[in-house]
């Protein structure tokens, strides 16, 4: 059945100007000038009929018409947006993109990689490291694993995992001139810093907690990915202050050692999560990726493993 519906464009700037109540950011969401933009939405209301904003000199406001039609368009959208994504995916033979931060994707997610191929072998992934923000309803990556306060809105949410800050060291540290067995030990040893963590997670906040309030927190190097400052910590370079989901396979491994009682771990507020777009799980390749990752959580932490 026929829709007579008016030009798409036209809708496209209403939705943006809508949502920004705003004709220049609107404009330069569509890439196009703000003229542009006003000229389309005059073209639509002229069509329509019915106003749609209140043109005011320092604000723009909706109608009540407006107000009514926005929120159903913009899901109108999201919907095309998710179908363009479902064409997207059979034509690219079902690669899978996977957006993950470098140091967690490297340390945690492509290690178990093999295990997802060797069950999917028609399923090629495609891993973008990186710590930008990217939008899955609107298909940026199929899936993005990320690590935060959660409340992440428009999106299907999997918590997979909080983590602990926990210290860990070569085991070389244990036993070497200056032995590494209890925290007042750290005095004589070299911090390792991670340079963008917040105030929760730092040295400073450990030390406290650890009743050691007169060691220095910021002496020591300082890395600007986990992954680096993991590697000065195997070659006995220090002990880097880390999330223990981050090392668990060197912990495992006894490649990395925590020098100290696991008592003395502290609980972080954030979380990793798994983010899909709306309906993406009913895709066939981003079902079973989830499917997979949700069971690996559960492997890696199952005593605190919970939906969102």
């Amino acid at each position: 059945m026929a829709r007579p519906l008016p030009p798409l464009n036209a809708l496209k700037a209403f939705e943006a100007a809508g949502r920004h109540l705003s004709f220049t950011r609107a404009a330069t969401e569509l890439n196009v000038t703000p003229a542009a933009v006003g000229h389309q939405i005059k073209a639509l209301e002229e069509r329509l009929g019915v106003p749609l904003f209140h043109r005011q000199t320092r604000a723009l406001r909706l109608t009540e018409a407006g107000q009514m039609a926005l929120p159903t368009i913009s899901h109108g959208f999201d919907r095309l947006a998710q179908g363009v994504e479902q064409m997207r995916a059979h034509g690219e033979n079902g690669v899978l993109t996977i957006s993950v931060s470098p140091s967690f994707g490297a340390m945690w997610l492509v290690p178990r990689l093999e295990d997802f191929r060797m069950r999917h072998p028609e399923i090629e992934i495609r891993i973008d490291g990186t710590d930008r923000r990217v939008d899955v309803a609107r298909g940026d990556a199929d899936v993005a694993i990320r690590y935060g306060p959660g409340g992440y809105e428009g999106v299907q949410v999997d918590r997979l995992f909080g983590q602990e800050n926990t210290p860990v060291c070569s085991p070389a540290l244990l036993r070497g001139e200056l032995p590494l067995s209890q925290p007042d030990d750290l005095r004589r040893h070299t911090l390792l810093h991670i340079d963008w963590k917040d105030a929760e997670a730092s040295w400073r906040m450990w030390l406290l907690a650890a009743g050691l309030d007169d060691i220095d927190p910021t002496r020591g190097p300082r890395y600007t990915m986990e992954t680096m400052a993991v590697e000065a910590a195997r070659d006995g370079q220090g002990v880097a202050l880390v999330g223990d989901m981050l090392v668990a396979d060197d912990l495992a491994a006894g490649r990395l050692v925590r020098p100290f009682d696991p008592g003395l771990s502290t609980p972080l507020t954030f979380s990793y999560y798994l983010l899909s777009a709306k309906g993406g799980a009913r895709q066939p390749k981003t079902a079973a990726f989830r499917d997979w990752l949700l069971e690996e959580s559960r492997k890696t932490r199952p005593e605190t493993h919970e939906e969102p």
